[in-house]
């Protein structure tokens, strides 16, 4: 099943707003316990993920292709 640009976007939506809710607190230490929330740096993961989903959609709903470069490293053999 293919995902639509408006379900990418809405992904996105969702995960910038668990960015900022875990920006506001995402960690706290009662006595000797301690709790973290959620890893950010996954959360920054997730949203560079989506970010390039509906970067991708948009492109190909506007009939362009994305570019996509490749690294290599040259060896001798």
């Amino acid at each position: 099943m293919a995902i639509t640009l408006e379900e990418a976007q809405e992904n996105l939506r969702i995960w910038l707003e668990a960015e900022r809710a875990i920006a506001n607190a995402q960690s706290y230490t009662i006595s000797n316990r301690s709790l973290t929330k959620a890893n950010l740096s996954e959360v920054a993961k997730r949203i560079s993920y989506w970010e390039n989903k509906v970067s991708e959609l948009e492109m190909t709903q506007k009939g362009k292709r994305m570019r996509r470069t490749k690294q290599f490293i040259p060896r001798d053999c």
